[in-house]
């Protein structure tokens, strides 16, 4: 492996964004892919409800539109909602016609589940609960047969080379070795932040990478307090947490308490398909004296048919969703934040493109409505890819000084600071938030920030990410979404359509 090399495009993250993105891209140019782990591991992978879009009966784009404003609460982009919903049907069906399995009815056609906030059926699935999976397989294979893609696995970004104000490439640890690749266009397609949470859903990559590297550069972020969280991941002692997906709850499963009282009734209308945020926090205080369990014995024998991958990861510990309970906590699910961008994926530096979680494109406002992001992912790494075909060639390769992969001196110590940071977050940045937990909170990550040993690059941007999703959470008073202030109870017209840019 050379100290340096050059690409066309350089695409970072294996997400649904970054391979769609590099496979559209090859038709342009060369492009490098970079993946921290392996091409499989990414939220993508784990995804299980699936891709919404406009594509049954008497379902459309406006119906679609109307359901995406009301979720994000008054805080979307009312342009790049639009472009979502109209673009959407067309990239699902082009993704079909790629190879992707998605499940029909007996007439063939697709069938569509309906999750949480959705006023009709518009979830595609495959296989029954395997969305995800069977999206990042379709993509790798298309990424995999094109002579145009290089792809480099177990490849760590570290920082962005920047020359002139603009994007040239970056600084990355290429199994250990300093590697400096220099593009004509760099995209982030790093996904999100989970990992920053004590429970979360995300896998051990998501460790908010894009969003501190970005910040560290100058690039202009927003909407970083904005984090969803799942009501439903399996309650066990593990990291990531198994995802017990909305679709259970669409197909009529119900979230009791330790009494077996059925507590949603009382919550909202739409009782367990009330946006997510919602859920959460009636579960969390739930929490305070019972643990919650999903009911889903009414499904019977047809829960292994809908959902065989939840039933196998249930079954694996012990739990059997024909006849027992499932217990269930909220987990951190996914940032509706990130690096800001045009409805082409332009950052605030030229040359630098953002799709994907690590996007804040402006569809999810401030609470993303269930399945739209892998519609997301699709939708604006289409128009990434379409528009990089319009980027010149860096005239001169910028000239950098030697440099090397910092030594990680005390891998104890940074594995005890990841989970400080961890648990800082949870008690005090995570469902409910009040300005003293977020004071508390930025005393506590600066502390852990400036203990880092040297070379913990990783946990570097954990503490990072963190710090401006709660500077973030401590500006915004008011409680609006994914973002709760016991202290600000309740949306402020003041707040309404006000960003906070970081």
């Amino acid at each position: 492996m050379p100290d340096r090399l050059k690409t066309r495009f350089l695409v970072v993250g294996s997400g649904i964004a970054g391979l769609h993105t590099a496979w559209r891209a090859s038709q342009h140019g060369d492009v490098l892919l970079l993946t921290k782990r392996s091409l499989f591991d990414s939220a993508t992978a784990y995804a299980q409800g699936g891709i919404a879009a406009a594509l049954g009966a008497g379902d459309s784009p406006t119906l679609h539109r109307r359901d995406t404003l009301a979720a994000g609460a008054a805080l979307c982009d009312a342009a790049a909602v639009e472009v979502l919903v109209e673009e959407g049907p067309a990239r699902v069906r082009e993704l079909q016609t790629a190879g992707a399995e998605f499940d029909l009815d007996p007439n063939g056609q697709l069938k569509l589940g309906r999750e949480a906030a959705h006023s009709t059926n518009r979830i595609v699935h495959a296989h029954g609960d395997q969305t995800g999976a069977e999206v990042a397989r379709t993509l790798i294979e298309r990424v995999r047969a094109s002579a145009r893609i290089r792809v480099l696995e177990r490849a760590r970004v570290l920082d962005l080379v920047v020359t002139r104000g603009a994007a040239a490439g970056v600084r990355a640890s290429i199994a250990g070795k300093a590697v400096e690749i220099i593009a004509d266009a760099t995209v982030f397609a790093m996904g999100g932040c989970g990992q920053v949470f004590r429970y979360t859903t995300n896998p051990m990559v998501a460790t908010g990478d894009g969003y501190a590297i970005a910040h560290r550069a100058g690039v202009t972020l927003a909407d970083m307090e904005f984090v969803q969280f799942h009501p439903t991941a399996l309650d066990t002692p593990e990291n990531p947490l198994a995802l017990i997906s909305e679709a259970v709850r669409g197909e009529g499963a119900i979230l009791v308490n330790e009494k077996g009282v059925r507590f949603m009734v009382k919550e909202h209308r739409d009782a367990e398909l009330a946006p997510r945020d919602v859920v959460s926090r009636a579960i969390y205080r739930q929490q305070k004296t019972s643990r919650v369990y999903l009911d889903a014995r009414q499904l019977g024998r047809g829960f292994a048919k809908r959902f065989p991958g939840i039933f196998a990861l249930c079954r694996a510990r012990g739990i059997d969703p024909r006849k027992d309970l499932i217990p269930v906590t909220p987990a951190a699910h996914y940032m509706m934040g990130g690096i800001v961008t045009d409805l082409i994926g332009h950052s605030s530096m030229p040359r630098l493109y953002a799709v994907g979680e690590v996007a804040r494109t402006g569809v999810h406002g401030a609470n993303r409505l269930a399945s739209n992001s892998l519609l997301e992912g699709l939708v604006f790494a289409e128009r990434v890819a379409r528009d990089l075909a319009n980027v010149a060639p860096l005239k001169t390769a910028p000239k950098t000084k030697p440099w090397q992969v910092p030594p990680l001196t005390d891998r104890g110590a940074a594995h005890v600071a990841a989970e400080r940071i961890r648990t800082v977050m949870w008690t005090h940045v995570a469902i409910t938030r009040t300005a003293k937990g977020l004071r508390t909170a930025l005393a506590d990550l600066s502390d852990i920030e400036q203990r880092l040993p040297t070379g913990a690059t990783e946990e570097l941007n954990l503490v990072q990410t963190a710090k401006l999703i709660t500077e973030a959470a401590l500006l915004r008073k008011e409680s609006r979404g994914g973002h709760y202030r016991t202290d600000f109870p309740r949306a402020k017209s003041l707040w309404r359509g006000r960003h906070i840019e970081m």
